[in-house]
């Protein structure tokens, strides 16, 4: 099913218009399936305009899977929505758990300046960019971790 689905673009948020394009489904019902999934809450800004996120089209892609796919009834794809949001909830729980006592590493700007230094000469140049483009994304990962 959702091979079918366009891919979801790099947006922070989707219009109605846009989901029920990027999820297969009309806009009046993804409206309805706000009353009945109480997990799907898009925010809303002016004149009552509905504001989706990643997560929330990633959700509407899997209730579609659950109603039309799997032929559950509302009432089935809700309470099998709730149980894969409380199976989540407790992997994250677990996971967390596992954590709890871990010192995190910080590492600053001199320390990767003494990592590279480090290197030796004959590390080829394309080895370094990769280097660099994985440093830079694993710093960009940290800044997302820090600021929430």
């Amino acid at each position: 099913m959702e091979n079918t689905l366009p891919p979801i673009p790099a947006k922070r948020y989707f219009t109605i218009g846009e989901v029920g394009d990027l999820c297969g489904v009309k806009p009046h019902v993804l409206r309805y399936w706000e009353q009945e999934f109480t997990q799907l809450r898009p925010m809303k800004r002016r004149g009552n305009r509905r504001y989706y996120q990643h997560h929330e089209v990633l959700m509407i892609r899997r209730i579609r899977d659950l109603l039309y796919d799997q032929g559950f009834t509302i009432s089935g794809a809700r309470n099998k929505m709730q149980e894969l949001l409380q199976g989540e909830r407790d992997k994250k729980r677990n996971d967390e758990a596992m954590l709890e006592g871990l010192d995190v590493l910080e590492v600053d700007d001199a320390d990767m300046e003494e990592f590279e230094d480090s290197l030796p000469a004959d590390v080829p140049e394309p080895a370094l960019a990769q280097f660099e483009q994985l440093r830079r994304e694993l710093c960009e990962i940290r800044e997302l971790l820090t600021t929430d």
